[in-house]
């Protein structure tokens, strides 16, 4: 088997002038296999929580080989054989990263043409070590507490401006406000974060359930970064009369993953390890602000290129499709290079160019799109950003105020929020369910482009898209006909609320315009209630169903899978 060792070579000449102690490189290490491990895929809960395996059985996802941990023993005979020290694992991509002080550096040779490995690769370099004991968390703040019945102005304060652009509160107003939604956030750190008011419900009753600091192997990630902190507030900040953010009753799960001061391939493994924790302990949604392009090092090695950011090629789009492979939502950074910042001018980053990521852009409170916000499309010509919302000029929780932002880092974790809340609503939907319904709702859904995407999110209409039952939905003049859901296998509802008593025609085409199915129904000015229109003998695609009334009519673009 044809085994390759990448960027090794290309630095042996540096090492040998960076002997420090202090001094360490990362190297990801690839297997061939999973052979001869003790789990197997008949006994999931050795290595899955109840909530993973319930995710999975809902969504009827198989458990397969990639859920399998990587082979201990594989793990172990690196360490031996090079004296190094294990950071992350990733069991989807069934390799290891390890960190190596310099002056041991060149034991990486040792794992050269061992039949059990397939690649090693230089990923990192650090003047310092890594791993350094945690600093002690502080004690959560109390908030004041603030009594009110009406999800308005008032009840959202300096929150109100981006929750009202994207009719959040229409879902706070209905009971939905995350709960019993386990939303993963990765970061640069969360510094801070236990001396913000508005924190103090989430800490209080314990609603983060898991801190991991990938960077430097602890559990403590208050110490190291604000941005997380920042992030976090506008989905978990809740303070009424003053903030409230998406979905502030959800529960959390907070990963350090990013390091600061330069980026590193090692980044993208600390995130994909972070992914593979937030799939394990049965995540819902994970929302991500920290994106990638070019690396400072290694030289010459393991540099992201343009023709990467294709969806499916970097370590971090391959995060994000195996996380909707799991059943999770990931909701990623378009990234901030739109004014031409980075090396390659106006592009998305990763992960935020994968296939299956729900990528998010920056908007102004008015819902136009920043200068700033990254667009695509990929390498591979997907649109991207997905849909956008307001991250220029957003406020958000800081230690003892309340300040704006500006980027996509704020716009993402709002949408995560805000789906958070679309999930609690909707169980059994899955996350493309989820996804979808946000896009055929956003403002842009007719005329999308790579700036905006589909444009910004209504997440009333999206509501009402994805929860048509026997009971009226808050219809409006032009939308009076909703179906779902939307796309469908089998069966879709057609709840229809026309402004007069009268003959309304249905007429179902193809997208060659051929007309597959119609029919005419007398309805009622109102509510009615839904006609099921049965897809289970069409061919999977696209259709078009088109509702005219004498006053009014209504074209609605369905899906069968």
């Amino acid at each position: 088997m044809y085994r390759k060792v990448i960027g090794i070579c290309v630095v042996l000449a540096f090492m040998l002038c960076s002997r420090a102690i202090s001094q360490q490189f990362a190297f990801r290490v690839s297997f061939t296999d999973k052979n001869n491990t003790p789990y197997s895929l008949s006994t999931p809960s050795a290595y899955l929580s109840s909530r993973a395996i319930t995710r999975r059985a809902t969504q009827g996802i198989a458990i397969d080989s990639t859920d399998l941990p990587v082979n201990r023993a594989y793990i172990d005979s690196v360490l031996v054989l090079t004296g190094g020290k294990w950071h992350t694992t990733s069991k989807w991509l069934n390799n290891c990263t390890i960190l190596l002080a310099a002056a041991d550096s060149a034991n990486i040779n040792n794992l050269t043409g061992k039949a059990f490995i397939t690649e090693i690769k230089l990923i990192a370099y650090y003047t310092s070590n890594l791993h350094k004991p945690a600093a002690t968390t502080a004690d959560p703040v109390q908030s004041p507490g603030y009594k009110t019945t009406s999800f308005d102005a008032a009840y959202y304060n300096e929150s109100w401006v981006q929750t009202s652009l994207v009719r959040g509160n229409y879902l706070h107003s209905n009971g939905f406000m995350g709960q019993g939604i386990l939303i993963a956030v990765f970061d640069a750190g969360f510094a801070g974060a236990h001396s913000i008011a508005g924190f103090d419900s989430m800490f209080n009753s314990g609603r983060v359930i898991d801190t991991v600091d990938y960077v430097r192997h602890s559990n403590n990630i208050f110490d190291a970064d604000s941005h997380g902190a920042d992030v976090l507030s506008t989905i978990a900040g809740y303070a009424p009369g003053s903030y409230v953010g998406a979905a502030p009753h959800a529960t959390f799960a907070l990963y350090r993953t990013e390091t600061g001061g330069s980026d590193q391939p090692i980044e993208l493994d600390q995130m994909i390890a972070a992914t593979e924790r937030a799939d394990s302990i049965g995540a819902d949604i994970i929302s991500e602000s920290v994106g990638y392009d070019v690396f400072d090092y290694p030289p010459g090695a393991g540099q992201v290129f343009a023709v990467d950011l294709d969806g499916k090629t970097t370590v971090g789009a391959k995060a994000a499709n195996f996380a909707t492979k799991k059943g999770m939502l990931f909701v990623a950074t378009a990234g901030n290079d739109g004014m031409g910042f980075g090396s390659w001018g106006n592009h998305i980053l990763t992960p935020g160019d994968a296939d299956s990521a729900f990528t998010i852009g920056s908007t102004n409170q008015y819902g136009v799109i920043a200068a700033s916000s990254g667009y695509g499309p990929n390498a591979a010509g997907r649109l991207k950003p997905d849909v956008a919302c307001f991250g220029q000029g957003a406020n958000v929780l800081i230690p003892g105020a309340i300040v704006s932002r500006n980027g996509t880092s704020i716009s993402t974790p709002q949408v995560a929020g805000w789906a958070a809340c679309l999930w609690q609503a909707n169980p059994n939907a899955t996350p493309y369910q989820i996804k979808q319904a946000i896009i055929r709702c956003a403002s842009a859904y007719n005329s999308p482009d790579n700036h905006i995407g589909y444009g910004v999110p209504n997440f009333q209409c999206t509501q009402q898209l994805l929860h048509v039952t026997d009971t009226p939905p808050p219809f409006t003049p032009t939308n009076w006909v909703i179906a779902a859901p939307n796309p469908s296998s089998g069966e879709i509802k057609i709840a229809v609320s026309p402004n007069s008593d009268n003959f309304v025609e249905f007429r179902l085409m193809d997208v060659t315009g051929k007309t597959v199915l119609s029919f005419s129904k007398n309805l009622f000015k109102g509510y009615n209630t839904p006609i099921v229109l049965s897809l289970q003998e069409l061919p999977a695609g696209i259709y078009i169903l088109k509702v005219v009334s004498p006053t009014q009519q209504k074209v609605i673009r369905l899906e069968k899978i």
